[in-house]
């Protein structure tokens, strides 16, 4: 079985011949990573035993020049600085009308070039489970656009302007994420996008708020996915327990990265209540195990969390962050991976 066929059979809540791996990391973690292990990008990927590989389209619009301090410019004008995506230090729309948000200098999907994508997935022989179409995170921009407190009270004292303003972001990862799969839908398993919607705490808003303004738009990408027969991957960070069985209901098919640390986010719990339903990717501590913990600590607390998560298919092992940070160290991530090779076989 391949790694391809091993991730497909757990999308379908059978048991593959082990748990499948995913491994997603920092910039700065992979480089270390390479570093120490005197390995190239391919060859890091091949020693954590990682299932997937993902396709990206390109920019292919004019050279952004960046003001002064600040670090990146999202599409939609927000400027940030700060370590890694940094912080907004703007908020375009915090005041704007709707028709000022209609006139708004929205980005053009043109701009992306997708041309590329097709040979990328290809080069990978259908050996892989392969990640494609635009990450989509329109919760984040809505934020940014706005200001999270600001966007909170507009919740309630001007719905329509924000429902105009997710409706123009998601028409635009929309129309990105439909050019990559008409051109290469038939190469790509795995239409996965990205939204934050919880906290250490639990969820960011409450179920009622997020069946209002972002439920259907999740739906509008994820039946997208579906039209092209790929399966459709949210990732979420925190906690957001009570928003799983609407993610169920608009027919997401699998949840990342699953933060066990987090309120509601108890595994036993998830796996019970859903594991029948919804592939569930991650859940190793990045932060207590990964980062505080020793190799004897990670491979225990792997092995933990693949007996409660393998039976019956329909888990992928990995970190509870895809962003595995540069303070991680390496030896705790080749622990976990290798543990998961070890203890995650199935049928054994």
């Amino acid at each position: 079985m391949n790694s391809r066929d091993r991730v497909l059979t757990a999308f379908a809540h059978e048991e593959p011949d082990r748990v499948p791996c995913w491994c997603g990391a920092s910039t700065e973690f992979w480089a270390k990573a390479k570093r120490e292990l005197d390995l190239d990008d391919e060859g890091l990927r091949l020693r954590m035993g990682d299932d997937f590989r993902r396709v990206f389209a390109r920019y292919a619009g004019p050279e952004i020049e960046l003001a002064p301090g600040v670090t990146s410019v999202t599409p939609f004008g927000v400027e940030r600085e700060g370590i890694g995506y940094g912080q907004p230090v703007n908020h375009p729309l915090a005041g704007a009308t709707l028709e000022e948000v209609e006139a708004y200098a929205w980005p053009d999907p043109l701009l992306m070039d997708v041309s590329n994508v097709r040979a990328a997935a290809e080069a990978y022989g259908r050996e892989y489970a392969i990640l494609g179409g635009d990450w989509s995170p329109f919760w984040h921009d809505l934020i940014d656009l706005l200001g999270m407190e600001n966007m909170y009270l507009k919740m309630y004292d001007d719905p329509p302007l924000i429902d105009a303003i997710v409706e123009r972001l998601v028409d635009y990862y929309a129309t990105v994420s439909q050019w990559i799969f008409d051109d290469a839908a038939d190469a790509i398993d795995v239409f996965f996008i990205g939204n934050d919607f919880g906290g250490q705490r639990g969820s960011l808003l409450s179920e009622e708020m997020f069946r209002r303004f972002i439920l259907p738009h999740l739906k509008r990408l994820t039946d997208l996915g579906h039209d092209y027969d790929l399966k459709v991957m949210l990732h979420c960070c925190g906690g957001f327990y009570e928003l799983i069985p609407a993610m169920i209901e608009i027919g997401i098919d699998g949840l990342h990265a699953i933060q066990p640390c987090c309120r509601g986010m108890e595994l036993a719990r998830l796996k019970a209540e859903f594991g029948d339903k919804i592939l569930f990717n991650g859940a190793i501590d990045s932060q207590h195990v990964l980062i505080d913990g020793d190799v004897d600590f990670v491979r225990r607390e792997t092995r933990k969390v693949l007996e409660v998560m393998k039976p019956g298919g329909g888990y992928v092992a990995g970190a509870s962050h895809d962003w595995i940070l540069e303070e991680t160290p390496v030896e705790n991530v080749l622990a976990m991976f290798d543990a998961v090779r070890e203890f995650g076989v199935y049928g054994a």
